[in-house]
């Protein structure tokens, strides 16, 4: 009997050798639209209680990345999704791409951060809000008043002064472009998108490069999200981060499971890490509005009234009609985008 029990013992401990000789090999392929800057941080951090997952990124701008997962729908080559914006999320939901996954610690979350189905699709992590980042010093040079609402960036003296994001492959283009198409209606939007554009000097590819640009003083006014133009300002830009009074779009980023990854295991793991008070803290350093209450902490020159300018955002309006509006926006505005 004994003989047996040991054998029994070895065998367990043999299993678990085995096991864990599996999961140290894990390698998890996570796309992501995060800044490049911060992924190294996530990582390590996710790694202190993880050592034996290595993380492989995929990192690009949201609308590259959103393309890149639908393109690999039938052989998809990521395990998990990292940093996307939501309503890119809901639409890969709707085609049936995402691992439903409840990670421990999701009841923590403010609610309106979580898919509404049980289990999650998806969770949120924290959330970008659309400002327009003003140039004083170069404003001023160039006779330039202050505007302060989107009606405003169409009037004539702003002509070739206002740089934007490209929606089709910036997430802050999209928030900003389906945004206006509900702040102003349908019609509306297109109406006020073609009067804005005979002012755009260029669209860009990346989110947080109009603000950067305009903090540099290379353009007076461009379109971007609050806590880049608080950042730049923190750092001595002469901006003025501008609330439109009409209200601004956001979209916050989220997490997810890839169906059918290989690496399941690994990637709840991923999933788990990602809702911990621990990660949102981690957040907080480059988004003012993160998904764990309690957690955010003031952030310098973030404009007094932004959260409450935030539009009551329709994200599923956005994700169902996302190639609709990108095919529109192309065919009116991609003449003045910058080369990819």
């Amino acid at each position: 009997m004994a003989t047996l029990k040991r054998a029994a013992l070895v065998g367990a401990a043999l299993a678990a050798l085995m096991s864990s000789a599996a999961f140290a090999e894990t390698e998890l392929t996570v796309y992501t639209a995060v800044e490049a800057e911060d992924l190294a941080r996530y990582a390590a951090k996710f790694n202190e209680t993880h050592p034996d997952i290595t993380i492989n990124w995929v990192r690009d701008s949201t609308g590259v990345i959103t393309a890149k997962l639908l393109a690999e729908r039938d052989n998809p080559q990521a395990d998990a999704i990292w940093g996307l914006a939501a309503t890119s999320l809901l639409l890969l939901k709707s085609e049936g791409m995402l691992e439903p996954y409840a990670p421990s610690g999701v009841e923590n979350l403010d609610r309106k951060f979580v898919d509404g189905d049980n289990p999650p699709a998806w969770v949120g992590m924290d959330a970008w809000v659309a400002s327009v980042c003003f140039n004083t010093v170069e404003a001023e040079k160039l006779g330039l008043e202050a505007p302060t609402s989107w009606q405003d960036l169409t009037d004539e003296q702003y002509r070739g002064h206002v740089i934007m994001p490209n929606p089709a492959s910036s997430g802050t283009g999209f928030l900003d472009v389906s945004s206006w198409l509900q702040i102003f209606g349908e019609d509306g939007g297109w109406e006020y998108m073609d009067a804005l554009h005979q002012n755009i000097a260029r669209y860009t590819h990346s989110g947080s490069a109009p603000c950067k640009l305009a903090a540099a003083g290379e353009i007076p006014i461009g379109v971007s999200f609050a806590f880049r133009g608080a950042k730049s300002k923190a750092d001595g830009a002469p901006l003025d981060i501008i609330v439109p009074s009409e209200g601004v779009g956001w979209d916050m980023e989220a997490t997810a499971i890839v169906a059918g990854t290989d690496a399941l295991e690994a990637a709840q793991s991923l999933v788990d890490f990602s809702v911990t008070r621990e990660a949102n803290e981690m957040y907080n350093v480059g988004y003012a509005v993160v998904a764990y209450p309690g957690v955010a902490q003031p952030v310098e020159h973030f404009p007094e009234n932004l959260l409450s300018a935030m539009i009551d955002n329709d994200f599923e309006f956005a994700a169902n009609n996302r190639a609709a509006i990108l095919a529109e926006w192309s065919s009116r505005y991609d003449g003045k985008s910058d080369p990819k």
